[in-house]
């Protein structure tokens, strides 16, 4: 096999990511780098405005579908859907999510069941619904977004933690059962990234901030890009050796102290 050049070995021409909660925030920078690679990239969420601004944003080879993860009989469906229109889809960023910040004694089971509804079964019902063609043309990636609550414990997520916990476990089964296809299974755990939803918690909550920036090595918040062209690097031929990991975007918060 001849070996790639720079940059061919970073690029992403010639892939179809279908990128769930793809309308902001961490979903849209991860849009946006794998877009500027070159990739054909479909987003999907339930807000429909939020949507169109990106696609409209992003231009050429980007498209969006109004979808609910968590109606998992409608995964398959939509795939399909995505597939005739746009043609197979080699790639999918499992990014929807959901928080959840309450005591431990006070979580419901009905509020455990809906955190795991987005983060576990809903990114199982897709992963599901791709993988058969991805195992047939022997060329794939699945990402998963992670989290810092799945690498140490953190207070007043329960569910959250044990959501993004069992996501590694499904990473990491799902890339030794699809390694030999040729279909890499990794995720991506951010640490403290500069978002609209963090601001927004920092705002009800200053001393939160300095706290998080005084325990991070980079003394500092990471930015959504950080985050997107680690997806980028993780789709590309330059990753092409590499599944089954778990890739933090912390500033050195997990191995600090």
């Amino acid at each position: 096999m001849k070996p790639a050049t720079f940059p061919e070995v970073f690029s992403l021409q010639g892939e179809h990511a279908l990128i769930t909660g793809g309308g902001t925030g961490i979903g849209l920078a991860i849009a946006r780098a794998m877009h500027a690679a070159g990739a054909r990239v479909v987003l999907i969420g339930r807000r429909e405005a939020e949507l169109a601004a990106a696609v409209k944003e992003l231009g050429d080879r980007a498209s969006y579908h109004v979808h609910d993860i968590t109606q998992f009989g409608a995964a398959a469906p939509l795939v399909e859907r995505i597939v005739q229109a746009h043609g197979p889809l080699t790639c999918l960023v499992n990014n929807a999510g959901m928080h959840l910040k309450k005591p431990a004694v006070e979580t419901t089971p009905e509020e455990f069941q809906q955190v795991m509804n987005t983060h576990i079964f809903g990114a199982h019902a897709l992963s599901r619904a791709v993988i058969p063609g991805m195992i047939e043309r022997k060329h794939g990636n699945i990402i998963f977004i992670a989290s810092m609550a799945s690498l140490f414990g953190i207070p007043l997520v329960v569910a959250y933690a044990a959501a993004k916990s069992a996501m590694i476990g499904m990473i990491r089964t799902m890339a030794t059962e699809l390694s030999p296809h040729n279909v890499r299974v990794n995720a991506i755990a951010p640490g403290w990234i500069d978002t609209a939803m963090s601001r927004k918690a920092f705002a009800g909550d200053p001393n939160r901030k300095s706290k998080i920036i005084s325990r991070t090595p980079m003394a500092r918040l990471g930015e959504p890009e950080d985050v997107g062209w680690a997806a980028v690097y993780i789709t590309s031929p330059a990753a092409k050796f590499v599944t089954g990991s778990i890739l933090p975007i912390d500033g050195g918060v997990a191995m600090g102290f």
